[in-house]
């Protein structure tokens, strides 16, 4: 008679047991086998693996923050009960010049972190990039008034600071970030600078770099141009992978441009999405749950501010697809570690 197979769930419990004992690589580790071999099994014995889609599309915590918190505070927040195993990691760019990241790579892996790689690029701020605009604006204007009563009332000149619309100036000489930047040609030049400086912090081929393109209530084609240039740039370096940070309002576009230009470079892979979407966030959810099936990481909750082991930071929390957003995984990284 033959005996009856042992239950999938049971192979993936047994592992997965296993991978509590270990530390974080290790259950990393583990818990991918125990994901293939529930698939393995499922395919012998005809069965579902629900247990292994569970593992499989695991996601890891972690938080990013404009100012670098310190050295102490950062170790306090990998220790204990913190919940996050990756953070992000800005770099000098164009609308971000805090340069307190900078130099923390090895710091920040020794502690036990996964980082994800920003580079903050050129926005439109909510209007068109090149277009005469208004601006707010304080003069000086003189007011007079009086003050006193009878034959000692008198007129009395001051001067106040007055609020009012000008017609704005064009961008200063020494400027490096303005709206009337956006554009193909600055793109290039920024995508340049972004795998300049993410080799600078010693990032190794493949590592993915993340342009960060806030909120847009429209998408004019200069921005488009962009940040297509800048992916295009980040491309032909050859060390890095270009990623983008966007909204889920502008999403959906900004994911047709830039899978053009991988497409038309010959990569056949997903280029990196970090999404930002407040609604329905949940962080035992994996990024792809979020409504975009691209989306490597998802950004949930905005402008908080949590405590962990006595260290208080303001952060954005995230879920991702991997413990460390842009390490060197994949099929496109692949070919970059390599050096093709």
């Amino acid at each position: 008679m033959r005996r009856p197979s042992r239950p999938i769930a049971t192979v993936v419990l047994s592992v997965a047991t296993l991978a509590s004992c270990q530390s974080d690589s290790a259950r990393e580790s583990v818990a991918d086998a125990s994901a293939q071999v529930a698939i393995a099994a499922a395919a012998i014995s005809g069965q579902d693996a629900p247990l292994a889609n569970e593992v499989k599309n695991a996601s890891y915590m972690g938080f990013d923050t404009g100012t670098y918190p310190g050295d102490e505070a950062m170790r306090a927040w990998r220790t204990g009960n913190s919940p996050y195993k990756w953070t992000g990691y800005y770099l000098p760019s164009p609308c971000h010049q805090d340069e307190g990241w900078s130099g923390k790579r090895d710091t920040l892996t020794a502690m036990g972190y996964g980082l994800a790689v920003l580079y903050v690029g050129q926005q439109t701020w909510g209007r068109k990039p090149g277009a005469p605009h208004m601006v707010r604006v304080s003069v000086p204007k003189k007011v007079a008034t009086y003050v006193g009563k009878g034959r000692h009332r008198h007129r009395v000149t001051k001067t106040v600071m007055k609020t009012v619309l000008r017609k704005a100036p064009p961008p200063r000489a020494d400027a490096t970030c303005n709206a009337d930047f956006v554009g193909g040609a600055r793109g290039m030049r920024d995508g340049v600078d972004a795998a300049l400086r993410t080799a600078r912090e010693g990032f190794p081929r493949g590592t993915t770099v993340f342009l960060d393109i806030e909120r847009m209530d429209v998408i004019h084609q200069s921005m488009r141009d962009y940040y297509a240039a800048w992916v295009r740039a980040v491309l032909d370096d050859g060390r890095y992978v270009p990623g983008i940070y966007v909204h889920t309002d502008n999403a959906n576009t900004v994911y047709d441009d830039v899978k053009a230009v991988y497409t038309s470079v010959g990569l056949e892979g997903e280029p990196p999405f970090w999404v930002a979407k407040s609604r329905g966030f949940d962080t035992t959810k994996h990024p792809t749950e979020m409504g975009h099936t691209f989306a490597a990481i998802w950004q949930g909750i905005l402008d908080v501010k949590q405590t962990w082991n006595g260290h208080k930071i303001p952060i954005d929390v995230n879920v991702a697809s991997l413990p460390s957003p842009s390490s060197v995984v994949g099929e496109i990284a692949a070919g970059f570690r390599a050096g093709e």
